[in-house]
C-alpha cells in the first residue's frame, strides 16, 4: 500500500511541471505587446512630437509671398508651405495631418518652449541664433537685393562706397538689418517694426533704400509695391548660412527632419520649388564690394 501511495505521488510530480509550463506558454502567448516609445521614434507617431500622429507647423503671422501666398500656408502654394507638405509626405503624414500655427518672426528665435516641432519663416541660420535655438541643415541659401524707388540717390550705385551715401531702413530681428550694417558698413539705419513698415517708409521717401532676400524682393515690387525697383543684387553675408527649420533648443527630432530634408533635397523637390516661386526672368546688377 505504501509503495502504491509513493508510485501515485512520483506520477504526479511527473506531470505538474507539464502543466507548469503549458500555463506559462499559454500566459506568455495571451500577453498583450506593448509597443516601447523608442520603437515609434521616426514613425508619425514618434512620442517626441508636440503632437504625436501629427506634425505641428509654425509660419509667421501674417506669411508673405512668395514664401506662402493668400496668407494661406494650408493651400500648400507657395516655397514654404510647398517644402514642408513635401518633407510631411516624405516622412509619412498625410497632408491634413499637418497643423499650422502663427508665431511671429521674433518669438520664433527666441529662447524658451516653442508650441510646434518647428518654425519656417525664411530664418537665416547664424552662430549667434545657434546660442538659443536649434537649426535643421540649410534648404535654401538666397541672395540680397537693394531696392529703391526711381530719383533715388543711390538708384545707379556700383558699390558699397555708393550705397552707404544714401539713407538705409530695415525690419528690426532680420539678417537684413545686420546685412546693412555689417556688410554694407552703414550707420544709423532706420529700424522699422515689420516689412510694411519699412516700405511705407520707403514710399515715403523717409530711406532711400532698404536691403531684402531677392525672392521676396522680386514679388513685392512685382505685386505689391511696384512703384519700388530692385537695383542691385548683393554677396552673399558669410555670417547668414542659409535659411534653415527652427526647433526649440535641445529638440531631439532635428535629426529625423534633416533625414527627410536630405531626402526631398535628393529628390529636386527644393529646386523645383524655387524655380516656380523663387526666380526673376529679368538680369539684374551685381555689386560685390
Amino acid at each position: 500500500m505504501f509503495k502504491k501511495i509513493l508510485l501515485i505521488l512520483f506520477a504526479c510530480l511527473l506531470v505538474m511541471p507539464l502543466f507548469a509550463g503549458g500555463k506559462s506558454e499559454q500566459s506568455a502567448a495571451d500577453k498583450p505587446v506593448v509597443e516601447k516609445k523608442a520603437d515609434l521614434e521616426g514613425t508619425i507617431n514618434d512620442p517626441r512630437l508636440y503632437t504625436p500622429g501629427k506634425l505641428t507647423v509654425a509660419t509667421g503671422e501674417p506669411a508673405y509671398p512668395p514664401w506662402i501666398m493668400d496668407d494661406n500656408p494650408e493651400g500648400g502654394v507657395g516655397f514654404e508651405n510647398g517644402l514642408v507638405y513635401a518633407l510631411a509626405e516624405k516622412l509619412g503624414f498625410a497632408k491634413e495631418d499637418v497643423v499650422w500655427v502663427r508665431q511671429t518672426f521674433d518669438e520664433g528665435i527666441a529662447p524658451g518652449p516653442k508650441p510646434y516641432d518647428f518654425n519656417i519663416q525664411q530664418f537665416s541660420v547664424t552662430e549667434e541664433r545657434r546660442k538659443f535655438v536649434d537649426f535643421s541643415i540649410v534648404y535654401y541659401k538666397p541672395q540680397k537685393a537693394v531696392i529703391t524707388i526711381p530719383g533715388s540717390d543711390i538708384i545707379d550705385a556700383e558699390s558699397f562706397a555708393d550705397l552707404k551715401k544714401g539713407n538705409w531702413g530695415a525690419t528690426i530681428g532680420t539678417a537684413d538689418l545686420s546685412y546693412i550694417e555689417n556688410i554694407i558698413g552703414v550707420k544709423d539705419v532706420a529700424v522699422f517694426n515689420d516689412v510694411a513698415g519699412t516700405f511705407q517708409a520707403l514710399l515715403a521717401k523717409q530711406i532711400d533704400a532698404t536691403c531684402i532676400e531677392l525672392p521676396t524682393a522680386l514679388f513685392i515690387t512685382f505685386v505689391q509695391v511696384p512703384d519700388a525697383i530692385i537695383s542691385a543684387v548683393l554677396p552673399n553675408d558669410p555670417n547668414d548660412l542659409g535659411h534653415g527649420l527652427v526647433f526649440e533648443k535641445g529638440n531631439p527630432l532635428v535629426g529625423w527632419i534633416n533625414e527627410g530634408l536630405k531626402a526631398i533635397i535628393a529628390d529636386g523637390v527644393v529646386d523645383k520649388l524655387t524655380k516656380e516661386y523663387l526666380i526673376g526672368d529679368q538680369p539684374i546688377r551685381v555689386i560685390d564690394k
